[in-house]
């Protein structure tokens, strides 16, 4: 399984914040695909409604999953390919490792995975002297870097050129030079020699559809292809939500998912695999392998609160308009899946009390909701996993983070509701307030059991006289 570095989920955030560069690259970002995505949206002949039939086929989907991923694997099994259906990260690596080693695979060349991310899958093939290259250019930059993606599409956004030109000279052996075309000709140059000479490929699976028995892998650089077809041994990964049950609805979310993306009208690269080459194919894999995984997917699957989540096309628009990730970047969650959808997600995987910072770090504005391209409440559900934590959980094994603050806010929540105990608490606490420091008319830290308000922040004091009483004294005057 991935590294779960979670709990330093703040710690992180607090660092990246403070790191100018990674600002640059994720206002950049955010300013270029969060407009243009809600543009590609719009200009769609359907509209905004095209989201709604998205949300739809996916809902069907996932209500229909156990047929659909039957289908799927019997129409797959028929061509000739093989089907292994992992119960977790354990099984999915175990497996991968076992057609490796029967098939003596030295090395492997891998298309952009976020499964793979999930389970491990790298670490595990190279401590068992099986070599890995990423070949998404992205994937490739952060592999040479020793890093983990920043961000599900483009995982090496918080790379600058000079970084990268640094790197290529380093690690490739090139002079020096921050061209990007150079610096793509050159990655290019060295990852041909590993297409070539790779035993077994691996990708990831955009979308798979139970009606034709395919998977659909998409990419803008022809890479996944390169990875599918020249190796003897392609294995494709894929969580068990991806599949829907029609042609049709493949499509229609294909339309979506390259907008949602990069505000492309398509990806450059769309291949439908559905098994091993045949006799009158020139080229293409002798075996394949589909490992289709579960890794608590069947656990939100049966949560109505929370199998919405399992609708998402992994495209990442959220993540270009979130504020939150647009300040604090990928590596802050401490998992694969960053952004809202991380937020949602990551919990759900690895446990609610081990993740509790990711879903409250988020600001709930709902424009997440808005850039998905299949209409995803995940503000609705940011808020559910709040509730589990204030309240507790047995099932999802959640305790209360904290009884004092729950005691606390049951305090305030009946003062709130009467108009005598707040006025009197307003003003009692504007008298106690003139004992704290203050920092250019802010308060920079807060005592007791408030001074979590201010780690990060400071906050405004409260006024000397209520909006209602400064009103009253108002209408009073002649």
């Amino acid at each position: 399984m991935s590294d779960i570095k979670t709990e330093f989920y703040k710690q992180n955030a607090a660092k990246a914040i403070k790191d100018p560069v990674l600002q640059h690259a994720l206002f950049d970002v955010q300013n270029r695909l969060g407009p243009a995505t809600a543009l590609a949206y719009k200009n769609l002949p359907e509209g905004l409604g095209l989201r709604l039939k998205a949300h739809e086929i996916r809902q069907f989907a996932i209500n229909h999953l156990d047929i659909l991923l039957e289908t799927l694997a019997l129409k797959i099994q028929d061509r000739g390919g093989k089907v292994y259906f992992a119960k977790d990260a354990a099984a999915a690596t175990a497996y991968c490792l076992k057609v490796a080693q029967v098939n003596q695979v030295k090395m492997v060349v891998k298309g952009k995975s976020m499964v793979t991310e999930e389970i491990g899958l790298n670490k595990i093939l190279e401590a068992n002297q099986i070599e890995v290259n990423e070949t998404d250019l992205g994937e490739y930059i952060i592999q040479l870097a020793g890093e983990t993606p920043s961000h599900i599409i483009a995982p090496a956004i918080h790379k600058t050129r000079k970084e990268v030109a640094q790197l290529f000279t380093q690690k490739l052996g090139i002079p020096y030079c921050e061209d990007p075309p150079v610096l793509t000709q050159a990655a290019r140059k060295a990852l041909r020699k590993k297409f070539l000479a790779a035993d077994m490929g691996l990708s990831g699976c955009n979308l798979a559809c139970a009606e034709t028995g395919h998977i659909t892998t998409v990419s803008n650089e022809g890479n996944i292809r390169m990875s599918t077809t020249m190796p003897k041994i392609h294995m494709a990964f894929m969580g068990m939500e991806r599949v829907v049950a029609r042609l049709e609805d493949h499509d229609a979310l294909f339309r979506l998912l390259s907008r949602g993306a990069a505000a492309q009208n398509m990806a450059g690269y769309v291949s439908y695999i559905g098994g091993p080459r045949t006799e009158d194919q020139l080229d293409g894999p002798d075996q394949f392998h589909l490992v289709i995984l579960d890794n608590g997917r069947s656990r939100i699957l049966a949560d109505p609160e929370f199998r919405e989540v399992l609708l998402c096309i992994r495209c990442a628009a959220c993540l270009n308009v979130c504020p939150a990730y647009g300040k604090i970047g990928g590596h802050a969650y401490g998992y694969p899946y960053s952004g809202p959808i991380g937020a949602v997600i990551t919990p759900l995987f690895v446990g609610i009390n081990r993740a509790k910072d990711l879903c409250c770090g988020e600001p709930l504005c709902g424009a997440c909701k808005m850039a998905c391209p299949v209409d995803i409440d995940l503000p609705r559900m940011l808020l559910a996993l709040r509730a589990k934590l204030a309240d507790g959980d047995p099932q999802w094994g959640v305790t209360r983070a904290s009884r004092s603050e729950k005691f606390m806010f049951q305090i305030w929540s009946v003062i709130i509701q009467n108009r005598t105990l707040y006025d009197l608490a307003l003003k009692a606490g504007s008298i106690i307030q003139r004992i704290i420091p203050k920092k250019n008319d802010m308060i920079p830290c807060m005592p007791f059991v408030f001074k979590g308000w201010t780690k990060s922040r400071d906050i405004k004091p409260l006024a000397r006289a209520s909006f209602l009483t400064r009103w009253k004294n108002r209408e009073q005057k002649p």
